[in-house]
């Protein structure tokens, strides 16, 4: 547990934001998605075999780690990611936690951790955004990202379970993922592969994502802005971008990989199939050739952190296909739905946004 000096007060917080202002010194007119430093992170320990139970807010910064630490030899860990909004009169609010909090719960199960519970990762996100609220952009500036991480602390040498874990969420303003949401060029791996049946494809561990690194990098060594990765058992199908699902439109039928334990269960996946049925589109969760995607009309990637992203065009061995973007496209239809809602310029009728207080 953190020392007695690191831990933080109500009171203590309420005059950092007295003296500190409405807003922090940022200019938010050149956000990028980066790290910037906040106020305040949030910790919470537990024992192999215990639960979860009172975390503290601590100053932002550097933890301690062993080095037969479980998350640092085995990569036995997991990470979330969601964002708070600030609304045009003031209020923050997420988009749908408790599925971040039911996610991490799942992915926990997988990776022979204990959770917090629900209740505790809500109450835990909450804290976190109200200590660190001066570092929520304005509105249409960005959003405060959010991201928490559930790893095994404990020491270990022997393959196995660590004997402690630690829950902890950092926060920070990012403005887009991807630089004014430019259309994406993709290219198609169809060598290197992000998951495998049986593997940890469809939760957020942290293994997950260092393998994307070389087909990432060598894919933008020729100009592409990312990899789409096919089924590694055929390498028919599409699966996954390397942060993110994909969707392919057709005609009125809209297409997306189901989620088979190789596709991640996205929030904002989930959130866009909602919201093109409310459209009157068909939507299919559906295990898809890769000729589909050649052949589609339109084509985006659906996340936390890249929303809604169109994607303009994809190359696949030595064939490129250019898609339908900009003012008309699907794309940007569900990207305003989603975004109004996630900041309060729209109302929200499906219960989805929780307000901070």
């Amino acid at each position: 547990m953190p020392s007695p000096g690191l831990q933080t007060t109500s009171d203590s917080i309420r005059s950092h934001d007295a003296d500190h202002g409405k807003y922090a010194d940022v200019n938010w007119d050149e956000l990028e998605f980066g790290v910037v430093p906040t106020d305040y992170m949030y910790t919470m320990k537990c024992s192999k075999g215990d639960e979860f139970s009172q975390g503290h807010l601590t100053p932002y910064g550097n933890i301690e780690l062993s080095p037969s630490a479980g998350v640092l030899n085995y990569g036995q860990g997991l990470f979330e990611g969601l964002k708070a909004n600030r609304t045009e009169d003031g209020r923050f609010l997420l988009f749908r936690p408790e599925e971040n909090a039911l996610r991490m719960k799942m992915g926990a199960e997988r990776m022979c951790m204990p959770s917090p519970s629900p209740q505790q990762f809500l109450d835990a996100v909450k804290r976190t955004v109200l200590a660190n609220k001066r570092w929520v952009p304005p509105t249409g500036k960005g959003t405060l990202y959010l991201r928490p991480l559930l790893m095994g602390s404990g020491s270990v040498l022997g393959v196995g379970p660590a004997p402690e874990y630690t829950f902890l969420i950092f926060a920070s303003p990012v403005g887009s993922y991807h630089k004014g949401r430019a259309a994406l060029n993709l290219y198609v791996e169809d060598k290197l592969h992000r998951a495998t049946p049986g593997g940890t494809g469809g939760v957020k561990s942290i293994t997950n994502y260092s393998p994307v690194y070389l087909a990432q990098k060598q894919a933008r060594a020729k100009g592409f802005s990312d990899v789409l990765f096919l089924d590694s058992l055929t390498g028919k199908y599409i699966e996954e971008i390397t942060a993110c699902n994909i969707f392919i439109l057709k005609g009125n039928v809209i297409s997306t990989p189901t989620i088979d334990g190789t596709v991640l269960p996205g929030i904002t996946r989930k959130s866009i199939i909602n919201i093109a049925r409310d459209f009157g589109y068909q939507v299919e969760e559906r295990v898809i050739p890769v000729e589909d995607l050649l052949e589609a009309d339109e084509a985006f990637c659906t996340g936390t952190a890249v929303v809604v992203t169109p994607i303009g065009a994809v190359t696949y061995q030595d064939k490129r296909v250019e898609y339908k973007t900009g003012k008309g496209a699907l794309s940007q239809k569900l990207y305003e739905v989603i975004t109004g809602i996630q900041t309060g310029r729209l109302e929200d009728k499906k219960g989805w946004t929780m307000e901070i207080n």
